[in-house]
């Protein structure tokens, strides 16, 4: 396995008396797609929230390119580098897309953000054509590209995806997982949290599946789709 991005030891969160993760320890490779699979409730927003600084964590630590980011608050956790793309998109009501994209870059003092925002418009040229619509008027599809676009504006060294084809069509996901793909090779290290087993397989190339709150299993998403065990449980195979 290539170099750790990010790695989590002996994790545990949760809300008030209610503890969600326990004991989580993974490794994120620099450069790959990680996908973390489970069924809904498991803990994987949790997860997401927790590395983002959203949640702190009731023990272990977060490390980020060698550094503890375990008590950082979120806006440092995103300097460092760390995008969240929120289950259900979380655009900003009343803004276009081309000011929800552009918020997506409100740390950044650099010359690139134009260079940025016309590569977020060449990955998604429909967002091109919607830039003056209120962004949460987009279809569903729409508002998952803005809502990565608005990501890739953030320059991450870390995209954090949760839950990438939630409520929208095959050919829609297919065009996503195809973004995806591209934005990898752009050298982005990418986590992907995804209900849809098949789909996080097909694009990522590690994977972990976590139930009730802990890491049962981790490997290449090959091994892992070879598991009689994962067959069963979530290829219906």
């Amino acid at each position: 396995m290539a170099e750790a991005l990010l790695t989590i030891e002996g994790l545990s969160a949760g809300y008030g008396d209610i503890r969600v993760l326990w004991d989580i320890s993974l490794a994120v490779p620099v450069g790959e797609i990680t996908c973390i699979v489970g069924s809904n409730g498991a803990g994987k927003t949790t997860l997401l929230r927790t590395i983002s600084g959203l949640l702190k964590a009731a023990s272990g630590r977060i490390l980020f390119a060698g550094e503890d980011i375990t008590p950082l608050a979120a806006d440092q956790v995103l300097a460092r580098g760390i995008v969240h793309v929120p289950e259900g998109r979380r655009l900003f009501r009343g803004l276009n897309v081309y000011d929800n994209l552009l918020l997506g870059a409100y740390l950044r003092r650099d010359a690139e953000i134009r260079r940025d925002l016309d590569y977020v418009f060449t990955l998604f040229p429909i967002l091109r054509d919607r830039q003056k619509q209120d962004a949460t008027t987009l279809s569903g599809g729409e508002q998952q590209m803005c809502a990565i676009g608005r990501g890739i504006m953030s320059r991450p060294k870390l995209l954090m995806i949760d839950e990438l084809s939630l409520g929208l069509a095959p050919r829609l996901v297919e065009r996503l997982s195809e973004a995806l793909l591209e934005i990898n090779r752009k050298g982005i290290t990418i986590l992907l949290v995804e209900q849809d087993v098949l789909t996080a397989f097909e694009i990522a190339r590690h994977g972990l599946i976590i139930e009730t709150g802990r890491v049962s299993l981790s490997g290449t998403t090959e091994a892992l789709a070879d598991n009689p065990a994962i067959r069963q449980a979530y290829l219906g195979i």
